[in-house]
């Protein structure tokens, strides 16, 4: 006895989406082997606006975690911030 079934494929469809420089983002900032505790406290500090102790913070997770989102904002508001920490050798990147 031979029995047949059907099968049912389901297809999605994906709509293309232009990227809004308006919409929320995160400053990301990575873990590295090279920059001390102190240096990335100061970038935070300096070019964030953190507190010391928000910068303390955030350094400990990006140590223990391997990154952490340090700002939230616009597109706009976080690059040219995203370039500053690059530019003293930390790794950043906007998503």
């Amino acid at each position: 006895m031979i029995m047949s079934t059907q099968e049912e494929i389901e297809v999605l469809e994906l709509d293309e989406t232009e990227i809004d420089s308006s919409l929320n983002r995160e400053l990301i900032v990575y873990n590295d082997d090279v920059n001390t505790f102190e240096h990335v406290i100061s970038a935070l500090v300096d070019i964030c606006n953190h507190t010391s102790h928000q910068a303390e913070q955030c350094t400990l997770i990006i140590h223990y975690k391997g990154k952490c989102a340090v700002k939230n904002g616009t597109f706009d508001e976080l690059a040219p911030m995203r370039n500053a920490i690059c530019d003293r050798g930390i790794s950043a990147e906007v998503l």
